[in-house]
């Protein structure tokens, strides 16, 4: 059944021939909604393009990506497949590897390079698809790779692709920029609001049953604490800072994935001029946004334990987040608790909280009794899971039971969801609680002497006593014993005798009760069965129908999901959390296939949960909206493709129109320049700064080198660290030795300081000056490094921009590097340059001396033919020749005092 199911998906919808058609005949940059199969876009194109006369490159996939296109391009019996570049392929290789056509995927490191080495063969390349389109921003690899392509080919073609709308959101036309680094004229935007698309879905609407499912009193009282908490510290934040007042920030917002990005986003460039005060509230704001998705997510248990480490970290670390003494936190704490374990004796209590004596507390701890409240998303997938197994009982007509794939948000939702189906809510907590909370606490110690008792009875019936109270903790989650005994023994009957399914049965309540929960699971769970399913994220529950939980998030293959549901092909679909790109996906799938599938879709009414989706499908429409506004009001220049010699964007020329030539040099005749080039380490691709000296119309050329990053001149060799890299390195000291081997064979080397434009330009942040200097300070350890290196100029970047007009202004009128003699000089390398005649050995061991230093070394090297000859002078000769009688008196000892004259020297100073 592996061919059916990618022959049926090859077939394109309506409204995606369309797209497809249109971006065919002229390029351009398609915006299609989350979901909407901008995956399914791009097969197609690389299905047309899958022969050997034609050559097209695919950037920005991630290798997950490039595995699911050849994998679906495979089953669809496609020959010549997509091959990829990677650094296995040899230089001297590449060339033929290129030219035996086909679609190519290759990261963009591998492809700047193989542009400005001419590996490529420019000029044959029918074009370019570009993937995820919203990054090409004007300095990234893929804007340089299409810049270097347009300026050596005006044939081919550009199509870009994205879905993500509502990045285009932020700042000034955006969408215009990104176009023009793409050089492409055509806007395609395809929301799920475009009337083709919406007509053509509304015929194959699948059926939905939509479960809203009420929070329990206590839930709902959780969740208004922690709004109302969210709101007080968005209100002080903004208290503080009078420039965050914009609508990016409110509550709404503050609920939403990407409101951390938002944050940052405004508050990056001065993070180094906030206070203590205002740093903590972005950290609170940050946890309560945890609590909140823990509290719709995962169960009671481990929604409390988050909550009491919070309490704790609090007490041990002593950082005041204010919010613990808000009136609503404390009444989250109660509820909190209260839906794990009730305190029996009100009066101990009350004692309790008075004072805090450890006696009251143990005394207290023991009277605790468990509650376990069970989570009411749990009941209704247990009835949808009922009614399923209802509809599959009379299923003849419809060919047999039908397969059933839950989706929930991450592992582990899905992990606990599995234990719970197979082993029912309330011995699922209570194997949590005692994971958690049974270990430092003498909580449920009840319990623990109930369980000894049953042990020690082995198999036998146990008596009725802990029976009665298990009874009395089940009545939160309302399940009989015997719908739990069904839902496990299905499982059991995966291959079992029925005498074993008798013995189980029996065993059962024990099991229940028995001394470590943790293993009781165990032997209740089946083997993981193995399933030829193309993903493996996913958690068995029965085999028969198949049922499947899976994970909408963190696959490390991003396309996990979609392969499943095209080979699983679920009769029902349950949706424990909505994600606005899947439910669009199940869609689709519905559309392009007759008859299935039934869509549970359950969500917490008036939850935060339900607002986030709401909250995303609304971005996403905004998105949409603003995008249609500027693309109404866009202007676009007639050469923007590139395809003529008339675009500005692919001259590449630092000099402004407006410079005058100066008549002073021979009376203002052209002078006749001289190409300048620039020596890169292959390694240096990874940043933007290559691209940008390269539009500066400086040439590149990518070697690798052993010693220094940029070569500008033969004289000047340049290694450049970002902050972080700056820090680490100064730790590892690994810099020392990158500027030894700098020193050692270039005149002048440098050490290149890059910032991050959009953070602060200040190595350490205003707030942390202390008043005393310590020696591990980044400031010190490059005191140390400037007075080590006396050669070692340092640049102060704020942007890879002023990096590239500072190079340029070190290169003028100087000599062009050659890449020979760059590539030829190695750390240990013995081709030293000409000023250094000397043996770097015996010269490192020189200025080891007392007396010696870098001023003093070179005299001394000149009048000495050898260290020998060094110890045969006497004072005043050393003195002569050092200028410095302090100094030759000090390596004049060195040099002759014994070990026993030395001693006694320095006990006589004493």
């Amino acid at each position: 059944h592996r061919r059916r199911g990618p022959a049926a998906m090859a077939v394109l919808l309506e409204h995606e021939s369309q797209i497809f058609l249109d971006l065919f005949h002229q390029d351009g940059l398609v915006i299609c909604a989350r979901g909407l199969g901008i995956d399914r876009l791009l097969l197609r194109f690389l299905r047309l393009y899958c022969e050997p006369a034609s050559l097209v490159l695919v950037l920005n996939t991630s290798p997950a990506e490039e595995e699911y296109f050849i994998d679906q391009l495979r089953s669809d019996g496609v020959v010549h497949l997509p091959r990829r570049v990677t650094n296995e392929i040899t230089n001297n290789t590449r060339y033929e590897f290129y030219t035996q056509g086909g679609v190519i995927f290759a990261t963009s490191r591998i492809l700047v390079v193989d542009f400005l080495t001419d590996r490529i063969p420019a000029n044959l390349i029918t074009g370019i698809l570009v993937y995820k389109a919203h990054r090409i921003i004007e300095s990234c690899q893929e804007a340089f790779i299409l810049r270097l392509y347009r300026q050596k080919n005006k044939q081919g073609f550009i199509k870009a692709f994205t879905d993500n709308a509502v990045a285009f959101n932020t700042g000034f036309c955006h969408v215009e920029r990104v176009m023009r680094n793409l050089f492409v004229r055509k806007l395609y935007l395809w929301p799920r609001f475009h009337i083709a698309v919406n007509s053509f879905l509304e015929k194959h609407k699948p059926e939905v049953v939509e479960i809203h499912v009420s929070m329990t009193p206590a839930m709902l009282a959780i969740q208004t604490s922690i709004l109302d908490i969210l709101n007080a510290c968005l209100r002080e934040l903004k208290r503080y800072n009078p420039a965050l007042e914009v609508e990016d920030l409110s509550l709404e917002n503050a609920i939403g994935k990407p409101f951390d990005k938002t944050i940052r986003h405004y508050l990056d460039p001065l993070w180094h001029q906030l206070g203590a005060k205002t740093k903590s509230l972005v950290q609170d704001l940050k946890i309560l946004r945890t609590l909140l998705l823990y509290l719709t997510q995962y169960d009671c248990v481990t929604f409390l334990n988050l909550l009491e480490s919070l309490k704790a970290s609090e007490k041990a670390f002593g950082e005041n987040s204010g919010w613990l003494f808000l009136d609503s936190s404390t009444s989250m704490f109660v509820n909190a608790r209260a839906r794990v374990y009730r305190i029996a004796d009100e009066k101990l209590n009350q004692k309790g909280k008075v004072s805090e004596k450890s006696d009251v507390k143990k005394e207290n701890e023991l009277k605790r009794e468990l509650v376990l409240e069970s989570n009411p998303k749990w009941e209704a997938l247990r009835e949808v899971l009922k009614e399923i197994e209802n509809e599959n009982k009379n299923s003849e007509d419809l060919g047999g039971p039908g397969q059933v794939l839950i989706c929930a948000s991450d592992d582990r939702a899905c992990a606990q969801l599995r234990e719970y189906i197979i082993a029912g809510a309330e011995a699922f907590l209570t194997r949590l609680y005692n994971k958690t909370f049974g270990k430092d606490e003498k909580a449920g110690e009840v319990w623990i002497k109930d369980r000894k008792a049953i042990k020690s009875k082995g198999n036998s019936r146990p008596d009725t006593g802990p029976q009665a109270k298990k009874a009395k903790l089940m009545a939160s989650s309302k399940q009989n014993k015997h719908k739990k005994q069904r839902d496990r023994t299905i499982i059991q009957m995966m291959g079992k005798t029925e005498e074993e399914k008798r013995e189980e049965l029996e065993v059962e309540d024990n099991k229940e009760l028995s001394s470590s929960q943790e293993s009781s699971i165990e032997e209740t769970i089946p083997e993981d069965f193995p399933m030829n399913l193309p993903s493996d994220c996913y958690y068995g529950i029965f085999k028969n129908p198949l049922t499947i939980i899976h994970p909408l998030q963190g696959c490390s293959d991003p396309y996990a999901l979609t392969r499943v549901l095209h080979e699983v092909e679920p009769r029902y679909v349950v949706l424990y959390d909505a994600e606005l790109t899947f439910v669009r996906q199940l869609e689709i799938y519905k559309a392009s296939r007759p008859g299935k599938p039934l869509v549970y879709f359950l969500i917490y009414g008036g939850s935060t949960e339900e607002q986030r989706y709401l909250t995303a499908l609304r971005k996403e429409k905004e998105a949409f909206e603003k995008l249609i506004r500027e693309k109404a009001s866009m202007v676009i220049p007639e050469e923007r493709e590139g395809r003529d010699e008339t675009n500005l964007d692919l001259i590449r020329d630092a000099k402004p129109a407006s410079v005058s030539t100066d008549t002073r040099k021979a009376g203002g005749q052209e002078q006749k320049s001289v190409q300048q080039t620039v020596i890169v380490d292959m390694r240096e691709f990874r940043s933007e700064l290559p691209s940008l000296i390269h539009r500066r119309g400086i040439d590149i050329e990518p070697v690798t080198l052993e010693v220094g990053d940029y070569i500008l001149t033969p004289d000047i060799c340049v290694e450049r660290k970002s902050i972080s890299d700056l820090i680490g390195s100064l730790n590892n000291g690994r810099l020392y030795t990158q500027c030894i081997s700098m020193s050692r064979y270039y005149k002048r080397p440098i050490l290149l300081i890059e910032f991050d434009p959009n953070k602060s330009f200040s190595l350490i942040p205003r707030g942390s000056l202390h008043q005393e200097i310590s020696s591990n300070d980044v400031t010190s350890k490059l005191t140390l490094l400037t007075l080590h290196f006396p050669k070692l100029r340092i640049l102060w970047c704020p942007s890879p921009h002023a990096t590239a007009e500072l190079f340029e202004e070190l290169k003028q009128n100087h000599p062009q590097p050659d890449a020979e003699t760059a590539m030829a000089v190695t750390a240990d390398s013995e081709i030293l340059p000409e000023s250094d005649k000397y043996n770097p050995g015996p010269q490192d061991f020189l200025l080891k001396m007392p007396g010696i230093n870098a001023k003093n070394c070179r005299a001394l090297m000149n009048h000495v033919k050898s260290i020998a000859e060094l110890a045969t002078l006497s004072k005043d000769e050393l003195s002569k020749i050092l200028g410095n009688a302090a100094n030759a008196t000090q390596l004049f000892e060195f040099i002759h005092l014994t070990y026993g004259e030395a001693v006694s020297k320095g006990k006589s100073k004493r």
